[in-house]
């Protein structure tokens, strides 16, 4: 038995430009069906019977040494050439027939094709597939006989399996997979590596890491969630590209332990540039990402490759503030001056919050949901995640945190008397205007938060005048007492 691939043409049928969207490969507007089961084929049918007739209207046969590559599913591209053997051709390919075509394919047929059983069905698909065989190729009467034979097979299908609606969502390996309902064409099976034709194959994505597979391969996934090592270990591998060396890793991929080779044989070796380690084709796409350790320690945000499970690892990591640079490497802020900005705006924030949780109308007005995508900005200023940096390196973080800044300091000094009334006036000089911790221009007490212009703060070689009148009130209360 010998199968090959399937194509069937979609030139010219709108129907099936409208409502499969197919995508076309090289051969001319041909789109390849290849791994299409039975059981998708029928599906396929069901959805689209009203349009059915014209989108098997464009058939092309490609002949093989000892069959036929006939379009529109597996079924009928593997033809037993001994099934034919035995049987003589006596019955001319010009022979009158009547395949019972009609605009209702699963309606009885008025011919010689009645089948209402299983056996009855298989007798009429042999007398299909002998048909097809003596026809000449590419013939109308070879194309008609090509979609009765489907018709058929979809009429056993159907007897023999009855429609089982498969469950809406599954939990396997920590993943839970959620199924989807796009009829797109762009998607890759994660675990057999090949094209999701979401028209008629079923098809699952996991909702925690995105993981993507036909419902044929769910029972093959080995891979557990990658959500669940993200909620566990929430942290970086902060070495530059780790290796070890294909000998560690005795010549096997380090996921699903196939042997590779750096000569492809018998699989290729591809490093991932985030584990060190070395996976095959099938772990490892030539996916690209940003490498956090190259970024903390090189300031280097060029996407290198990655294996897809740490496609996926970072993805989900990427937003997460799990990067501490104070101590991972605190000499960055001596190089990169946007750090130095964005720390200043960031701590000039914190200042701004106790304004904001006391003011009813900044309540209302919900101010702190500006930063309702990078809330660890208004819990610290030193904890930064990997999205940060990159936003930061592109410029974008500083114009948005910027203008969030100066909305919140609009709010503070002008918009709103309440938190104006909680300025402070400079004790030292006694002159000037309303001063608040977040100005550029003054300097905070650190131990009772007083706020005084930085020049009059610095000048002053006594104590904090507030700090003084609070130890005064502090002993004299211990003296009443």
């Amino acid at each position: 038995m010998v199968k090959h691939q399937s194509y069937f043409s979609v030139q010219g049928c709108e129907t099936v430009r409208e409502n499969n969207k197919l995508e076309l490969d090289d051969r001319s507007g041909d789109c390849c069906i290849t791994s299409w089961t039975e059981k998708e084929i029928c599906t396929f049918t069901k959805r689209h019977r009203q349009s059915l007739p014209l989108q098997l209207a464009h058939l092309t046969f490609f002949k093989t040494s000892e069959c036929y590559n006939m379009l529109c599913c597996d079924v009928y591209a593997e033809v037993r050439s001994e099934i034919f053997s035995s049987e003589s051709k006596t019955q001319s390919s010009d022979r009158p027939m009547d395949l019972g075509l009609a605009e209702d394919h699963f309606s009885r047929p008025a011919g010689s094709f009645v089948a209402s059983d299983v056996e009855q069905l298989k007798q009429a698909i042999a007398e299909c597939k002998r048909l097809i065989l003596e026809l000449p190729e590419h013939s109308e009467k070879q194309k008609d006989t090509v979609i009765k034979l489907v018709h058929l097979r979809l009429k056993l299908q159907e007897l023999k399996d009855p429609e089982e609606d498969e469950p809406n969502l599954q939990v396997l390996l920590e993943h839970r997979f959620s199924k989807e309902k796009s009829k797109s064409v762009k998607q890759m099976c994660d675990k057999c590596s090949t094209i999701i034709w979401g028209l008629i194959q079923t098809w699952y994505t996991c909702t925690g890491c995105y993981y993507r597979c036909h419902s044929k391969c769910m029972h093959l996934i080995n891979k557990p969630c990658v959500r669940s090592k993200v909620s566990h270990q929430s942290e970086y591998e902060l070495s530059i590209c780790p290796e070890v060396g294909l000998d560690k890793q005795d010549y096997r991929c380090a996921e699903c332990r196939t042997p590779i080779s750096l000569r492809g044989v018998p699989n290729e070796a591809r490093q991932c540039d985030y584990t060190g380690q070395y996976y095959c084709s099938s772990c490892h796409w030539n996916d690209t990402a940003i490498i956090p350790s190259r970024v903390i320690h090189n300031w280097e945000f060029e996407p290198r490759q990655v294996c897809r499970t740490s496609m996926r690892y970072l993805a989900l990591m990427i937003t997460r503030p799990v990067l501490k640079l104070k101590e991972i490497n605190p000499l960055l802020f001596n190089f990169v001056e946007e750090l130095v900005e964005i720390r200043k705006l960031r701590q000039d924030i914190l200042l701004m919050k106790p304004y904001f949780i006391t003011c009813k109308e900044a309540m209302e007005a919900r101010l702190l949901l500006h930063l309702q995508d990078r809330q660890h900005f208004v819990e610290n200023d030193d904890m930064y995640s990997l999205q940060d940096l990159i936003d930061l390196s592109s410029g974008r973080l500083s114009c948005s945190l910027t203008e969030i800044h100066t909305t919140f300091a609009k709010h503070i000094k002008l918009d709103c008397e309440k938190c104006q009334a909680k300025g402070f006036m400079c004790e030292l000089c006694k002159e000037g205007d309303i001063l608040f911790p977040f100005d550029n221009h003054t300097s905070v007490c650190n131990d009772c938060f007083a706020v005084f212009h930085r020049d009059c703060y610095y000048d002053n070689s006594t104590t904090c005048p507030r700090c003084a009148r609070m130890l005064e009130r502090q002993h004299e209360e211990s003296q009443n007492l």
